[in-house]
């Protein structure tokens, strides 16, 4: 057994993606899926605010990838909002606010869907939930997972149509939050009937650090695939180590 440290990379099917928005904008990413058996889960997972250094390797997103897949049979989309670069490449197009991107989340849904993938859930981290509640409340979507929700672009009444759905909404609050503290975020969400709150202590907004990370995935295996949950800190198989120079 050899214990998972931060650059560990395990075994999955991972291929580089495209997909075109329904306004004619290109998108890239990445699809990682389970070597052996079918999904449990997948996770359509939309990235921090481009315009403060968020894509699709944001790194809780990247080691999403690079462990779920092997540790939790869990499949993961990461792609990069139109603007937005990474090593994978550039999306065409330029960052709109959150308007546009809601067109980027409804495209690598329906791409997910033409790849025959099902229990879906929408993943989004701080600038990506907000995208998340306004526009994937839709089929076939599970249930929306959101890792520090400032609720910036989000109204009431985009929260309370989750209750017309039935969908439920899991905000991942950390206790440290800069823009949306556990204090502030249980009122907001208060008036969607079927959202949850769950508090991570010491966490911060971007958790930074293999221990919030590792907190961050548990808290999402829970919700996707719960018989997985906790993940395991040791990988008996083969692994690689991601070297950021390369």
């Amino acid at each position: 057994m050899s214990e998972l440290a931060p650059n560990s990379v395990l075994p999955a099917i991972r291929r580089d993606i495209e997909f075109r928005a329904s306004d004619g904008t290109l998108l890239v990413g990445e699809l990682a899926i389970p070597e052996n058996v079918s999904p449990k889960a997948t996770l359509l997972c939309l990235h921090p605010l481009p315009t403060h250094g968020g894509f699709m390797d944001s790194h809780v997103f990247r080691k999403a990838a690079w462990r779920l897949p092997a540790l939790a049979d869990v499949a993961v989309l990461r792609f990069n909002f139109r603007g937005v670069e990474s090593p994978r490449g550039k999306s065409e197009g330029e960052f709109t606010g959150g308007e546009g991107e809601g067109f980027d989340a409804i495209a690598a849904l329906e791409f997910l869907v033409s790849q025959g993938h099902s229990n879906i859930y929408a993943l989004g981290w701080s600038f990506g939930t907000d995208v998340t509640i306004r526009y994937l409340n839709r089929d076939p979507i599970e249930a929306a997972i959101l890792l520090s929700p400032p609720l910036r672009w989000t109204t009431e009444e985009d929260l309370r149509a989750w209750n017309q759905s039935g969908r439920k909404i899991y905000a991942i609050v950390p206790e440290l939050d800069d823009f949306l503290p556990p204090a502030e975020a249980i009122p907001r969400f208060s008036v969607a009937s079927t959202a949850e709150v769950r508090v991570v202590e010491g966490a911060k907004h971007l958790w930074v650090g293999e221990s919030f990370v590792r907190k961050a995935l548990d808290e999402i295996v829970s919700i996707v695939a719960p018989d997985k949950f906790p993940l395991p800190t040791q990988w008996n198989g083969p692994m690689t180590k991601w070297d950021d120079l390369r």
